[in-house]
């Protein structure tokens, strides 16, 4: 693209010492410009990434990707018999689970926190969820060995409370007229805790299928089912067409209801962060169209002892823009390697200034995470030092042909 002798001078004049200081500065500031817009662009886009790595693996590996309730009090009575059309009907679904869930109030003393408690068979609730990777082997042995209650860590330590120890549920309760009656009280051990580092620490709690019947007064079967399909980004059209077609009147959820927002958010800050900073590169690239002006200005008599020499001008042309790569490419390289070293130990450096100040930026009772996630996806870098050094290229170019309009003969005859 270049030929030997324009990567020579262009090399020269960007590396000149007796350049104009005015000029040096502009350089560098777009040198340094164009690497802060790659290394921060780098950085958001691992953060974004993170971000929804986390929402697939660990949010939605314990919620539940699509859920079936039963309109009907009756519930579904035959689980097994519903969860063998299903996988018969869709290979998107990987695994079937039966639930119950209520709404009550857990108490410890003075204390009281509202908490959403799950029946669960254990059993099944390991083929839908990973909520084993969240418990201790202890717990989870305890817990299929008794009755007894999983909570989320941080609610069970807002309510100071151990394992073993016996905790009070107060469960509202209903009348055939769906007057509200006195709450049931339910007292049951603490087995153990399930930690996932995020918002359902704080909100979820686990007990078995048939505590969950007893204290809701559920009397027949289950309240819905759960299902784990392949894509979760396809639960809401599976949703639909995988409950029209049961044999059984049920609500229709799945967990874009809940935290589809979520998602949403993650995808519009990506965007939104994208456009600025690539308009931040875009901006200090400017700085190059500026160097190169000058430049060009500076170096009139040179170009027009070029021509005079019969250089052509597409050689002249590929000296300026040669020029001006050299500050785009420094730019771009450096901003990719402090984006990348940067974006691999993000995470710890956000959790040593949380340290160092004694604050908590991301609280797991408002974010669903409480800890900065990053994850380096190799394409995002391909495709910012693509657009980096496609704006420098472009910047070069009105420069270039300005040089290329020089006419020695009012130069050299008006030195």
């Amino acid at each position: 693209m270049f030929s030997s002798l324009a990567k020579f001078i262009g090399f020269r004049y960007a590396r000149s010492r007796k350049q104009n200081g005015f000029i040096r500065f502009i350089s560098a500031s777009s040198v340094i410009g164009i690497a802060l817009g790659v290394c921060v662009l780098i950085w958001v886009l691992s953060v974004m990434n993170g971000f929804e790595r986390e929402l697939k693996t660990r949010l939605l590996s314990v919620i539940p990707h699509i859920e079936y309730t039963a309109v009907e009090n009756g519930g579904i009575a035959d689980w097994q018999a519903l969860k063998s059309q299903i996988m018969q009907t869709s290979e998107q679904v990987e695994a079937v689970a039966p639930f119950i869930t209520l709404g009550a109030l857990i108490q410890n003393g003075a204390e009281l926190k509202p908490v959403e408690i799950r029946g669960i068979d254990w059993q099944a609730e390991k083929t839908v969820s990973s909520l084993t990777e969240y418990v201790t082997a202890k717990t989870a042995l305890a817990f299929q060995q008794q009755d007894g209650l999983i909570l989320g860590s941080a609610l069970a330590d807002s309510l100071g409370l151990k394992t073993g120890d016996w905790v009070e549920i107060l469960v509202p309760q209903l009348d055939s007229g769906t007057r509200i009656k006195p709450p049931k009280l339910t007292r049951i051990p603490l087995v153990g805790v399930f930690k996932s580092n995020g918002q359902l620490d704080h909100l979820l709690g686990y007990v078995h299928l048939s505590q969950a019947a007893d204290m809701s007064g559920w009397q027949d079967g289950v309240q819905g089912i759960r299902l784990k399909i392949d894509d979760v980004f396809n639960a809401p059209t599976l949703a639909r067409r995988i409950g029209f077609s049961l044999p059984v009147y049920v609500y229709i959820q799945d967990w874009t209801h809940q935290f589809g927002h979520i998602y949403h958010d993650i995808q519009l800050v990506r965007s939104v962060m994208y456009i600025v900073l690539t308009l931040v590169i875009a901006v200090a690239c400017f700085n190059i169209v500026s160097t190169l002006v000058m430049a060009v200005n500076e170096k009139r008599g040179d170009i027009a002892i070029y021509k005079t020499m019969g250089m052509p001008n597409h050689k002249i042309v590929q000296i300026f823009i040669f020029q001006g790569l050299i500050s785009g490419v420094t730019g771009t390289l450096f901003g990719c390697v402090f984006g990348i070293f940067g974006a691999l130990y993000l995470g710890n450096i956000f959790a040593a200034i949380e340290s160092l100040l004694g604050s908590k930026f991301l609280s797991g009772d408002i974010y669903f995470i409480d800890f900065l996630p990053t994850q380096l996806i190799w394409t995002d870098v391909i495709l910012t030092l693509a657009v980096a050094l496609l704006l420098s290229i472009v910047s070069t170019i009105y420069p270039a042909i300005k040089a290329s309009r020089v006419e020695p003969a009012r130069v050299i005859g008006h030195p």
